[in-house]
């Protein structure tokens, strides 16, 4: 069976210099969250300036994804994926060692643009080193990177917890320590063909693959992987942000225990989401997909039947945690993968990314007036989103995973060398 196939050491390697840019994309979010309090303290932040540091994470993220994946589509992957890490890691320099809130903000601005320009190009690049019959589990082993880059930054936020600015440098100075490591790496990374690749990538008509984005062929795809990532997301992404929040808020929770919950599943979305990679070249990545979704979907009616209370709450994380990693981002991942057209992959997937984010930007805004309004009608509103999210996951599935399989296009694989 394919999906069983034992894959080259070498793609690992470039499958994990890729996920970097996951691991960083989340790593920089959670650490300006649980750094901004002390930020804010140390640098005598006003409550404005500390709400645009937040949400400018965000919004760079989003612009970096539009702007990134075009440009990698234009000019070379290989050329961007290099060039973004690099800036990225000047950015969280720049945070690490800022002595007032200006200049916290231009680090935040740099990192933020890099780390979005980094996610569509680096799983571009990945999927053009992999095999068609490696493809999921490499790019779904990006999604691992994501989540040890959450472990870590909160890991960290809990150790330093008690040591200042201190403490905060050092969870910001690991991420430029990383990002460094990983251009060197990545700089030294040879595939193969991929001086031809990147000829063909460069010589195209400046405009040639954009308008290939209004085809069919890249319309439908990129329209359904957007819904599904988008319809997810706001679940997912409202309960990233405002999860200790909401247990502390609406369930009466205390801090130690919101955050011990949150903690304490973070190895269980690790370890499965290691199971979602040894499936993710195999017909159960998306017989998985059924069943996760069902279960997720429970988990949201269990919450806003609950209204929220702190057992509802305590199931739902359960219910929440064993499903995500089968039916949410990962999945996305590879379905964008699998379905975009090789010659806009950078460019579809970059705009998805874009979009989605700035959506959850703007729910974001309004999640605590909503939940402090009505917590029901906050998780019913989520729940139907993750209805929605089910349904085009399994329009996925049904329509564009066959047709995409069937076409067989791997005119854009890449071999890595396995010397």
């Amino acid at each position: 069976m394919a999906g069983t196939r034992p894959i080259p050491k070498p793609l690992w390697k470039a499958a994990a210099l890729s996920g970097m840019a996951s691991y960083l994309d989340a790593g920089l979010i959670v650490s300006i969250s649980v750094n901004l309090a002390i930020y804010r303290d140390s640098y005598d932040m006003g409550v404005w300036m500390a709400g645009a540091i937040s949400a400018i994470v965000t919004g760079c993220i989003a612009v970096g994804s539009l702007v990134g994946g075009r440009l990698a589509d234009l000019f070379g992957r290989r050329r961007v994926y290099n060039w973004d890490i690099f800036c990225f890691a000047l950015g969280a320099i720049v945070i690490t060692l800022a002595p007032d809130d200006i200049t916290l903000l231009i680090g935040v601005l740099v990192a933020g643009l890099a780390a979005g320009a980094d996610l569509p190009t680096s799983l571009a690049v990945v999927s053009d080193a992999a095999p068609s019959w490696a493809r999921g589990r490499l790019v779904a082993f990006t999604q691992v990177m994501w989540m040890l880059g959450i472990a870590v930054a909160i890991f960290l936020g809990f150790v330093l917890s008690t040591t200042g600015m201190t403490g905060a440098r050092l969870i910001t100075g690991q991420l430029a320590v990383a990002a460094l490591v990983t251009w060197a790496l990545r700089s030294r990374l040879k595939l193969s063909d991929e001086q031809d690749t990147e000829a063909e990538t460069a010589a195209a008509p400046p405009g040639s693959s954009l308008k290939n984005i209004w085809t069919r062929a890249a319309l439908l795809p990129m329209t359904a992987t957007f819904v599904f990532y988008v319809t997810w997301g706001l679940g997912a992404n409202t309960f990233g942000q405002f999860g200790t929040y909401l247990l502390v808020t609406v369930s009466d929770a205390s801090q130690s225990l919101a955050t011990g919950i949150n903690l304490a599943f973070i190895p269980i979305g690790v370890l499965l989401t290691f199971a979602f990679v040894r499936v993710a070249d195999t017909p159960w990545r998306d017989r998985l997909f059924h069943v996760a979704a069902v279960v997720q979907i429970l988990a949201f009616v269990i919450a806003s039947l609950t209204a929220g209370a702190l057992v509802g709450m305590l199931v739902f994380f359960v219910l929440y945690q064993l499903s995500n990693p089968f039916a949410g981002e990962a999945n996305y991942k590879v379905w964008s993968q699998l379905t975009l057209p090789a010659d806009t992959r950078g460019t579809t997937q970059g705009f998805t990314y874009a979009l989605s984010r700035g959506v959850f930007a703007v729910a974001a805004f309004f999640t605590p007036a909503l939940a402090d309004h009505s917590p029901a009608v906050l998780l019913w509103t989520i729940t139907a989103c993750m209805t929605a999210a089910a349904f085009a996951g399994v329009f996925i599935i049904r329509v564009l995973v066959p047709r995409a399989t069937g076409a067989a296009q791997d005119r854009a694989d890449l071999r890595v060398p396995s010397n």
